[in-house]
């Protein structure tokens, strides 16, 4: 069985966006529960070089929507945000990515099998086909970023566990 574009990457990258949407809501339950501001959250790093926890949720949703999003144009361009300055903007961010992965039919995605997608960062440049940019480039930060966002929350006391940071498998029905 030959497995498509779109169940590849995108089925793939909906349960991801879906496990941290899950992460986030779970956070926010524990924060209220316990007397946190969610908002103070948003700057925490696990350690003092990397990027603020606002930016791992940002990352979430470039490498979803954004990724798509460059495969149709021919350019992924790293956003220079670090993301919503609220616990809520992170959550109605991941919202709005779940919304729009729901609205991406098959057709859409499959059809930009073999197309260019140059990556483009100050002077580095990596040409990509669609699917090797997704698959190769995308998934891989996205899972990076999912996991960040998930180890800062359980550094916070969240108590969550790996099926939160799965989401929804896509069990046989």
């Amino acid at each position: 069985m030959a497995l498509s574009l779109f169940e590849a990457a995108v089925l793939s990258f909906r349960q991801t966006v879906g496990g941290v949407a899950g992460v986030l809501a779970k956070g926010r339950a524990h924060f209220e529960a316990v007397g946190i501001n969610p908002d103070e959250v948003i700057e925490t790093r696990i350690i003092e070089d990397m990027l603020p926890f606002r930016y791992q949720v940002y990352a979430v949703t470039n490498h979803t929507v954004g990724a798509l999003e460059a495969c149709k144009g021919g350019v992924f361009t790293p956003g220079n945000t670090l993301g919503p300055d609220s616990y809520a903007g992170l959550e109605a961010a991941i919202a709005k990515a779940n919304e729009a992965l729901a609205a991406v039919t098959p057709d859409e995605i499959n059809a930009l099998e073999g197309k260019d997608v140059m990556f483009s960062m100050a002077k580095t440049q990596m040409p990509f086909t669609a699917e090797g940019f997704l698959m190769s480039f995308s998934l891989p930060n996205l899972h990076f970023h999912a996991t960040t966002t998930y180890a800062i929350l359980r550094g916070k006391g969240v108590p969550l566990g790996k099926r939160d940071y799965m989401g929804m498998p896509r069990i046989k029905m």
